[in-house]
């Protein structure tokens, strides 16, 4: 099937199906790749048939040159069956020209490997990253406009998530729409929840942080022990989108799953957002005042309470 799907006409198919050979490259598999690579045009496609044919060279092949060559094509390559067939080689072989190929080749790769690791590794700390950024917004701000250490700013993104968790059980043959919902109600419900604990609690604590902290983290049990007694203390799963999931293959050594591209934009129009809000508007410039001096801004007619 997948030789046939070398001529198919979506590059990506062909791609694939060349990828899928590398691991077993029989000889009629070989003559089919080569015959596919005299008519290809797509650059990506190429290059899987170009490491497919040097894989082979760099096995049968018995001119020492033309195995050392393809042993240093495949050098250039990141897919997995290419470093196991080299690791083989590298046990096998005992030609020292051969050897100082396979090893500069393995190097390459390895180097290659190591990099593409560490932007991985920038990519899921970019994303972990934008979460813990729309949290730290939340507490900078109430921190800056109220001078309250809100201990229980983690349960109100709880509130959030189960918000999210409460919609798929609402709709639940329309999930691919469902987190449309579900955000802007999120936002409702925390925000509802944030006022009423503000005018029945926090409104009768200002300029006391000690008793706000102690009051916040009562708050935070409180509501950790309502959601427990309301849906168990068992984890509750909720479903991603279709739209959300798969991944973008940068390279065989590089993929970025989608999930993590879309909290990386959400937390970035957030952000760009509340700036735009904060430093462009009046609401923002009366937030700034009390966060600044909230007596002076009282003083002038600036309703702090809101």
């Amino acid at each position: 099937v997948a030789r046939i799907q070398i001529s198919a006409p979506s590059p990506s198919t062909r791609e694939q199906a060349v990828v899928s050979l590398l691991g077993d490259l029989t000889l009629d598999t070989v003559v089919a790749i080569e015959k596919a690579l005299l008519k290809e045009r797509n650059t990506d496609v190429r290059a899987a048939m170009e490491t497919a044919v040097a894989m082979n060279r760099a096995q049968v092949s018995i001119d020492p040159l033309i195995r050392i060559e393809a042993i240093r094509t495949l050098g250039e390559s990141q897919y997995a069956e290419v470093r196991n067939l080299l690791n083989q080689l590298n046990q096998s072989e005992d030609d020292a020209a051969l050897l100082a190929a396979i090893n500069e080749s393995l190097r390459t790769m390895k180097l290659r490997s190591d990099f593409y690791g560490v932007v991985d590794q920038l990519l899921f700390g970019f994303s972990l990253g934008s979460v813990l950024l729309l949290a730290a917004i939340g507490l900078a701000i109430t921190f800056g406009v109220m001078g309250v250490i809100n201990m229980a700013h983690g349960e109100m993104m709880m509130l959030g998530a189960y918000t999210t968790y409460v919609v798929q059980l609402a709709m639940p043959n329309l999930i691919d729409y469902s987190l449309w919902v579900s955000i802007p109600l999120a936002f409702l419900v925390a925000a509802c929840v944030g006022v009423l604990i503000e005018r029945c609690v926090i409104r009768f604590l200002h300029g006391r942080p000690l008793e706000t902290l102690l009051a916040t983290f009562g708050i935070s049990l409180i509501l950790q022990q309502a959601v427990r007694t309301i849906f168990s203390p068992l984890n509750r799963q909720v479903s991603q989108p279709s739209w959300m999931s798969g991944s973008v293959e940068i390279n065989p050594e590089l993929s970025i799953t989608l999930n993590r591209l879309y909290i990386f934009e959400l937390a970035l129009i957030v952000f760009f957002v509340l700036q735009l809000i904060l430093m462009k508007t009046s609401l923002g410039l009366n937030v700034r005042a009390v966060s600044q001096t909230r007596n002076m801004a009282k003083s002038i007619g600036i309703r702090t309470g809101w």
